[in-house]
């Protein structure tokens, strides 16, 4: 799965905020970017951010509103599949190394179990998408998985419309896999890559030739998997300009549809492993933003759309298309074409949103297991939404997806006054000096030289901040 500290039980914020700007593009640099690059955000894959879930909502919350949910409301659906081969220093995700496949095959009928159970209290609700994440989806035989798609087709309408997408490792995908994922409608494919310098590849123990990820993507698109994304990251030990500027060119060879460029957070006081990375390894602030500005340029040169602060797509991509709609959203995956607000998760960690707020199942493989088997939901906590929530959700997102907004219309739409937001406003006076922010009365816009920084614009809307990150102190 993408690493996003968003999802996570303890942590948050985004260690570092840096990410492209390009003069060429529409404008100049802000005034002094460098203080901008190390503040605490969050990335704003939802608000409120998950670590504002409590645990007053619970199994019997979720199983309350599941069968509040109107027959006619469509979902879709996350499956979080928490198990990898090996483990890459990098990682911030929910999973652990697999060496036998018998608990893979336990889990896999545990999601089965799971999908039955949620949908016993559902109408057979229409799936806009299904996403496969991890950890590593294919650590399930082919057989699995297609268990898992047909407790699903058993439980869900899923339709030739309904986009499948999953997340593989090049390393050790299998024709069987892909025949397999033919065979259940996978139409989308995101590849890790990371990085292709060997160098870098050894310091996060994630060895990985062009070669193996071409011809991962040739066997995808030869068994009709078209669409193909590669998930790349910049921050990484011994990543230089020039190392991070050839990776991007090899990513252009492969002709994806999508690139994600995320940036490394390295925070081993929460993922232990992440001590084996040497910290004098790692570039400094400065220099992650001349990697991530230097692959912004080249996918952008390359003909490539900027979408929102870390996604580019071709031109003719729904993603893009629906961008310069303005109908682009941003939920717990990223960026997404998805315009339903229910998003049902299954497996340990996972999280949902339904119309009374966000679930989230229980990290731990035990407790999630001892659930299902018992025949109630993992959920271990989660957030009911107040209308304040929602009216700065809908403020935050726009923000993340159209790098503008009108706050006065957004609170006219959610029935508030239309000076709601009258101190927060005032509170952009900073980012408006800094050349971030554009503002006209309750009108923002974040013009091109300010995308780096959209989310130091959100933050003025996140009523849960602290004063102190507020104040986009600078971390020590």
């Amino acid at each position: 799965m993408r690493f996003d500290l968003d999802q996570s039980a303890g942590v948050h914020f985004a260690i570092q905020i840096a990410f492209p700007v390009r003069e060429s593009l529409g404008g100049t640099m802000p005034l002094n970017p460098l203080k901008y690059l190390d503040r605490r955000i969050p990335r704003y894959t939802s608000y409120p951010t998950a670590p504002q879930f409590g645990s007053d909502v619970d199994a019997g919350s979720y199983e309350r509103w599941l069968t509040d949910l109107s027959p006619k409301a469509p979902v879709s659906i996350y499956l979080h599949v928490p198990f990898c081969a090996e483990l890459c220093l990098y990682c911030g995700c929910h999973t652990t190394v697999a060496r036998r496949y018998a608990p893979i095959a336990a889990y896999a009928e545990l999601l089965e179990r799971e999908i039955a159970l949620v949908g016993k209290r559902l109408a057979r609700q229409a799936v806009t998408q299904i996403h496969w994440g991890g950890g590593t989806p294919t650590m399930l035989l082919p057989q699995d998985m297609m268990r898992v798609m047909t407790a699903l087709r058993a439980n869900f309408t899923i339709t030739p419309t309904t986009e499948i997408a999953i997340e593989i490792d090049p390393r050790s995908l299998t024709r069987e896999h892909i025949s397999a994922m033919a065979e259940i409608g996978v139409t989308r494919a995101s590849l890790g890559v990371q990085d292709f310098e060997e160098r870098v590849q050894r310091a996060i123990r994630r060895l990985q030739s062009y070669e193996q990820t071409a011809r991962a993507a040739d066997g995808l698109r030869d068994a009709g998997i078209a669409s193909i994304n590669l998930d790349l990251m910049y921050g990484l030990p011994h990543q230089t300009v020039a190392t991070i500027a050839t990776t991007a060119k090899h990513a252009l060879a492969l002709g994806p549809d999508r690139i994600a460029l995320f940036g490394y957070a390295h925070v081993p006081w929460m993922k232990r492993h992440q001590k084996l990375i040497p910290e004098d390894a790692l570039p400094d602030s400065t220099a992650r933003f001349g990697q991530s500005r230097t692959a912004a340029e080249i996918l952008v040169g390359a003909g490539y759309q900027q979408i929102g602060i870390d996604h580019f797509a071709r031109g003719d991509d729904p993603l893009a298309r629906r961008q310069r709609e303005g109908r682009l959203h941003r939920n717990f995956q990223g960026y997404t074409t998805d315009e339903t607000p229910n998003l049902i998760g299954f497996g340990p960690s996972a999280i949902g949103s339904l119309p009374d707020g966000f679930v989230q199942n229980a990290p731990s493989m035990v407790v999630y297991r001892d659930a299902i088997m018992a025949g109630r939901p993992a959920t271990a906590r989660g957030r009911v939404l107040s209308p304040e929530d929602r009216l700065r959700a809908s403020i935050i997102e726009r923000l993340m997806c159209d790098l503008r907004v009108d706050v006065a219309e957004v609170c006219k739409t959610h029935n508030a006054r239309p000076d709601h937001f009258a101190t927060e406003l005032c509170q952009l006076d900073e980012l408006v000096n800094d050349g971030i922010v554009e503002r006209t009365g309750t009108k923002i816009h974040v013009p091109e030289q300010g995308r780096a920084f959209v989310r130091a614009v959100c933050a003025t809307f996140d009523a849960y901040l602290s004063k102190n990150e507020m104040r986009f102190s600078r971390a020590s």
